[in-house]
């Protein structure tokens, strides 16, 4: 089954809109582990990319039982999401449905752990792209 990615478009720039994630996360009671600026890191080799970032975060609470039930879930979490410029100037907020990653790691993704993660990330980004 192919990853589905959801995408929800964002009033704000890229870097506002990982800040208002980043509040959002941490308000939550989860950690932020890293943020990544793809940008930055193309502009380093004297590249062009539009404004592109990610930010990885999570809940030792959620992903403890998803990697219980599939160990390689590890390769997905903690979970992530990116915001980005396209070409035409507005900012989309993307991330991998957690219903399909358990899917791709063979795990049953009627777990309660799958649900919660998918209210969590709705909810969260709800929150990044609240204008």
């Amino acid at each position: 089954m192919a990853d589905t990615m959801i995408t929800k478009n964002s009033p704000h720039s890229v870097s506002e809109t990982i800040d208002r994630m980043a509040a959002a996360v941490e308000g939550a009671g989860a950690k932020v582990f890293a943020r990544v600026d793809h940008a930055a890191g193309a502009k380093s080799v004297d590249m062009d990319l539009r404004p592109t970032e990610m930010l990885l975060f999570g809940n030792p609470k959620l992903g403890t039982p998803a990697m219980n039930a599939s160990q390689t879930i590890g390769l997905d979490l903690p979970l992530r999401v990116l915001a980005y410029q396209v070409e035409d100037g507005s900012v989309k907020i993307t991330y991998r449905a957690p219903m399909d990653m358990a899917q791709a790691h063979d795990a049953d993704a009627d777990l309660e752990v799958f649900k919660m993660m998918t209210g969590a990330l709705d909810n969260l980004t709800n929150k990044a792209i609240a204008e």
